[in-house]
């Protein structure tokens, strides 16, 4: 009886923990991550943000699943077995659930492709699915790998935001920018991660491009107007997805692939 115990005992003690059975995300970049790396059954429960294609670039793939609006409540009703939040945000929630025998994954956010890869395997790893993990960084690395980082030839472009906002260095969007071969203004500038610059000091600077919402396109309010001021009209837009770069996660290649080629297009 000993001898056939002992590989039973050998095989408890090497096992690796059991994958969980009940997500709960708190976190709308987490959505992302769970949508592709984790089974459908696994997941409890996502945002209340993860089927709104303005804000989640996996919104149609979220569709059908519970979503939450993270209440501590509301989550200990989904009886999860791992939690997955931000760093410094839902600290009611957790607060409320801390003692509890709930496994939690904070994730901060990515500023940078290096951050991505880290995340995506944070995430497969803590869900049970490792491999699915490095087989989606290596499909993107694949993917970025066609991308000419001498796309934009270092012209200079501008990350211009409603109602004035400029976006710097030691973002997502300026990692971004710099994938593609383009300088971002807000670093010639000397300006911080978020700055508000007035539309004569963008004007002055005649960067090479604004890079805008696609949203933006249409005037929804006084913050969107300025951007569509006489002053900016020469200057040529790049138009991104705010569900692209608003996260960390895939879309990031996605977000990629379009500054590249539109950089590549003829300037109208």
């Amino acid at each position: 009886m000993r001898l056939l115990a002992l590989p039973l005992l050998l095989a408890t003690i090497g096992a690796a923990p059991a994958a969980p059975k009940r997500i709960v995300s708190l976190n709308l970049c987490a959505d992302q991550y769970l949508l592709a790396l984790a089974d459908r059954g696994q997941i409890a429960a996502l945002t209340q943000f993860a089927r709104d294609p303005a804000m989640s670039a996996a919104a149609a793939e979220a569709r059908g699943v519970t979503l939450t609006r993270g209440g501590a409540e509301d989550v200990l009703a989904l009886r999860p077995d791992l939690i997955i939040a931000t760093s410094g945000r839902r600290q009611a929630t957790m607060a409320q659930l801390r003692g509890r025998r709930i496994a939690t994954l904070d994730l901060d956010p990515a500023n940078s492709y290096a951050d991505i890869v880290r995340q995506t395997r944070a995430v497969a790893a803590a869900i049970g699915h490792p491999a699915r993990g490095e087989a989606l960084v290596t499909a993107m690395d694949a993917a970025l790998a066609r991308i000419a980082r001498d796309a934009g030839r270092g012209r200079v472009a501008a990350y211009y935001q409603r109602r004035g906002f400029l976006t710097g260095q030691g973002t997502l969007v300026d990692d971004l920018m710099r994938r593609v071969g383009l300088r971002n203004l807000a670093t010639t500038l000397g300006k911080p991660a978020l700055a508000r610059i007035g539309l004569e000091e963008l004007a002055l600077a005649r960067p090479d491009y604004l890079i805008v919402e696609a949203a933006t396109d249409r005037v929804a309010d006084q913050g969107v107007e300025m951007l569509h001021h006489p002053v900016l009209a020469r200057i040529p837009r790049l138009r991104l997805p705010e569900a692209w770069t608003v996260c960390g996660g895939p879309a990031y290649v996605r977000a990629a692939m379009s500054l590249a080629r539109q950089v590549r297009a003829p300037r109208r």
